[in-house]
């Protein structure tokens, strides 16, 4: 079994329990540097625009906070934008607005607009890619949503939904890359980190798959 090079320093920029844990089962070694930005879209921006712009701006954001000299660092940041059309769906504020996204979604498709990036250190060389899957939901009911959002899961999800809440269970078909919707488009980083010479350990899907009932994108890879 391969293992990552230890030419680099992993940093993850996110306190995102989610994508600690990605990372870990991929079996990368790394320490958390969240980011802390201003996230709030702007004027016009689209919503594959706002996922780039908010990945790479948070791994510049951790790497302003290091030394400019050092060991060699990969920065890894991530940033997930849940849209209908070109409508934003951000996390929500309250129960209220909870439920009200919820109710927007249901049994329409709407899409997950995932991006990932990996900033150097030294140097600053940075590379990004966003993942864009099409989301199809199911028709929950007005007491489904109510049992869910009472739970609090919601609050803190872009769209007010978890696709790997076993209860809820809010999706029924979708169309790209499963844990691009969890919150880390993990093909796209085991590409990214490859071209900086860092080989992930396990394979992407043994690390997808158990995440839902829907099949990884990448097959056995």
């Amino acid at each position: 079994m391969p293992i990552s090079t230890p030419r680099y320093e992993l940093i993850l920029a996110s306190a995102s329990p989610r994508r600690q844990q990605f990372l870990r089962e991929l079996g990368l070694t790394f320490t958390i540097l969240s980011a802390d930005i201003d996230e709030t879209p702007q004027p016009g921006e689209r919503p594959i625009a706002l996922a780039r712009r908010l990945a790479e701006a948070k791994a510049r954001a951790v790497a302003a906070r290091l030394a400019a000299v050092g060991p060699p660092r990969l920065i890894i940041a991530a940033d997930t934008v849940v849209a209908l059309g070109e409508t934003l769906l951000g996390k929500p504020a309250d129960e209220a607005e909870a439920t009200a996204m919820l109710q927007t979604l249901c049994d329409r498709v709407h899409e997950v607009h995932s991006g990932v990036s990996v900033l150097a250190m030294p140097g600053g060389t940075q590379r990004t890619h966003v993942n864009t899957t099409q989301v199809q939901m199911r028709a929950y009911t007005a007491t489904e949503i109510a049992a869910y959002v009472a739970t609090g899961d919601p609050l803190d999800k872009a769209g007010a939904y978890a696709i790997q809440h076993r209860t809820f269970a809010p999706v029924y078909a979708l169309t790209g890359c499963v844990s691009g919707v969890i919150g880390l488009p993990l093909a796209d980083l085991r590409d990214l980190l490859q071209a900086f010479g860092v080989i992930v350990p396990q394979p992407v899907a043994a690390v997808c798959q158990p995440q839902t009932t829907f099949p990884c994108c990448q097959g056995d890879a």
